[in-house]
């Protein structure tokens, strides 16, 4: 690439070198009107296709800007070829008035259009539909004013001189405009964008002075073509070229200021200055009595389709805008909601937190009176008593360690902990739990039964917190069916659809059946539920994935949780063996 872009600077230098070699040693002739008119499309050509690649390469506003920058360079091609036609095939000079002029003053304007997207600037705020609006209402607003100054002379009352010297002023407005945004572009860009600024205003510079220096030669009747006033002209254009080939400027500059918001501001601003300029060139067209009444009425019609045509871009506009005020009003107030919605959630999960440390603290301050009565109420077991104190000492004992289950499950609520998570069989589990609970039926005068299935059921969880949820469980399951006068419970387990169904039920209800058919995975939990023990026990199997379903009497429980892959060859971690302790 780099080889193809040497060979074509050199094609570009050698035109611009004919062009020279040409005003130097050729006089007036046919054949140097040809050589210039050839050599300055060939270069202008040249600069078209210098910019294709980059609008190619490109993507979104980039790839927009060199498509504009190519156009304009197009327009300023096409006019040439006005020149050729007349100079070369038709072997006359270019009129005065000249229906391609209006090709030559358009071409600028898809260059302003191309620096008003501003690409060296990264993260572009400024909407870009509302942008395309204001770029449209600028290049009809120059269309207008074309219309109104040059067109009047050339199509409405032929008069060369108010023609020649309207087209050449509003052309160095033109000029000038362009100049001022390409030295504001060159001033915040970097890297290469303030290169390829730099080589651009240069080339436009070169260009418009020379051109300047060319119409008033043209008005001495000193021009000619292949002048001495081409050669620069010609630089210009083989600038514009080499600058096109050469730059590596495709993509916006990290590191840039983006004042986007600014520069759209000042777009609208002058949007509007051109908008509510034309009611003051309609008055101009009426006062101005020095001018023929064709023209003035011609300008005042111009001006009256301009203000409808532009009115109408400004009411687009407006709608717009409007539409996005309602965007932007709807999410500050979706936004406003979510805060107080979160300010809400902070409070509550404050309130939780103080909970949670005043649980445990009273928890903790528990436990000391617990474990004295848990210790007396076995010495006084071991005493000689009554059957009646024995039963009695045996309901104490019951009762305190209940309240340790219960203070435990306090403290795990309060913590919160995360699981630690291993492979484990629930069926060695299932069978310590009612090895550990044994001693409580046997007080209630109540039979525990398990009935587990053969084989083992691997699950991952955290075996001491399923532990202490079977436990605390089988607990408040027993103390549920005593009351209602029941004399056993049993556990159960057995394995469907990749999960692990576990009940504790009294076999005389068959309430718990129905339970079954609810979705699996599916945490159910009864509205006036409020044993705290049992929404610990949730809390924990959440975090195995588990859910906890009972009714309203806790006389059915079930359990489900996701069981393992049976054969993914990890070993199970072994569950907690109770051993029973020596009465003191």
């Amino acid at each position: 690439m780099r080889h193809y872009t040497k060979l074509w600077t050199a094609a570009v230098i050698a035109c611009l070198v004919a062009v020279c070699l040409g005003a130097l040693f050729l006089r007036q002739s046919f054949q140097l009107t040809a050589l210039s008119d050839i050599v300055q499309s060939l270069l202008l050509f040249s600069g078209t296709l210098a910019f294709v690649p980059h609008a190619v390469r490109s993507r979104g506003r980039v790839r927009l800007f060199w498509s504009l920058i190519a156009t304009g360079m197009g327009l300023w091609f096409l006019y040439q070829f006005v020149w050729i036609y007349f100079e070369i095939w038709l072997r006359v000079p270019v009129p005065d008035s000249c229906a391609g002029d209006v090709v030559l003053f358009l071409h600028i304007v898809p260059l302003m259009a191309a620096l008003a997207l501003r690409p060296h600037v990264p993260g572009d705020e400024y909407a870009a539909r509302i942008r395309r609006v204001d770029f449209a209402l600028m290049i009809v607003w120059w269309g207008y004013l074309y219309v109104y100054f040059v067109i009047p002379w050339q199509y409405v009352v032929l008069a060369n001189e108010p023609y020649d010297h309207n087209l050449n002023f509003l052309y160095l407005i033109e000029k000038i405009a362009l100049l001022s945004v390409l030295a504001i572009s060159w001033s915040h860009s970097r890297g290469a964008w303030k290169k390829f600024y730099a080589n651009l205003f240069g080339a436009c510079l070169a260009y418009a002075v020379s051109s300047h220096y060319a119409n008033w030669a043209i008005g001495r009747h000193t021009y000619y073509s292949g002048s001495f006033y081409d050669i620069p002209l010609a630089a210009s254009m083989a600038w514009v070229s080499i600058a096109g080939l050469w730059t590596t400027a495709r993509e916006p500059e990290s590191g840039v200021r983006s004042v986007s918001a600014s520069h759209g501001v000042w777009l609208a601003r002058v949007g509007m200055i051109a908008t509510f300029s034309l009611p003051i060139f309609a008055a101009w067209a009426l006062i101005d009595v020095a001018i023929p009444a064709r023209v003035r009425y011609f300008r005042v019609v111009t001006t009256l389709a301009a203000a409808l045509l532009m009115g109408l871009m400004v009411f687009i506009r407006q709608r717009m805008l409007d539409r996005e005020l309602l965007r932007l009003v709807t999410q500050s107030q979706d936004s406003l909601v979510n805060l107080k919605r979160l300010q809400v959630q902070i409070t509550e999960s404050e309130k939780l937190a103080s909970i949670g440390q005043l649980v445990a603290g009273v928890a903790h301050e528990l436990n000391n009176p617990i474990t004295a009565m848990l210790g007396y109420s076995d010495l006084l077991s071991c005493t000689a008593l009554t059957d009646e104190q024995k039963n009695l000492a045996v309901k104490i004992s019951q009762n305190a360690r209940r309240t340790r289950s219960l203070v435990a499950s306090l403290l795990s609520f309060a913590k919160q902990r995360p699981a630690t998570m291993a492979s484990l069989d629930l069926n060695g589990l299932l069978r310590t739990a009612v090895k550990l609970s044994q001693p409580q039926a046997q007080g209630l005068k109540m039979e525990l039964e398990a009935n587990l299935p053969q084989g083992s059921l691997l699950v991952q969880a955290d075996s001491s917190q399923l532990l202490q949820v079977f436990v605390q469980i089988i607990d408040d399951a027993l103390r549920a069916v005593s009351e209602q006068g029941g004399h056993m419970l049993k556990v159960s387990a057995e394995r469907e659809d990749g999960l692990v169904f576990i009940h504790f039920s009294d076999p005389a209800d068959a309430s718990h059946s129905s339970s079954h058919s609810s979705k699996p995975g599916q945490c159910q939990q009864d509205r006036n539920v409020s044993r705290l023990g049992l929404t610990a026990c949730q809390e924990i199997l959440r975090q195995h994935q588990g859910s906890l379903t009972w009714n309203d009497a806790v006389t059915a429980i079930r359990i489900e949780i996701p069981v393992t892959s049976a054969g993914a060859g990890k070993s199970a971690e072994p569950a907690p063996v109770w051993q029973p302790q020596p009465s003191a």
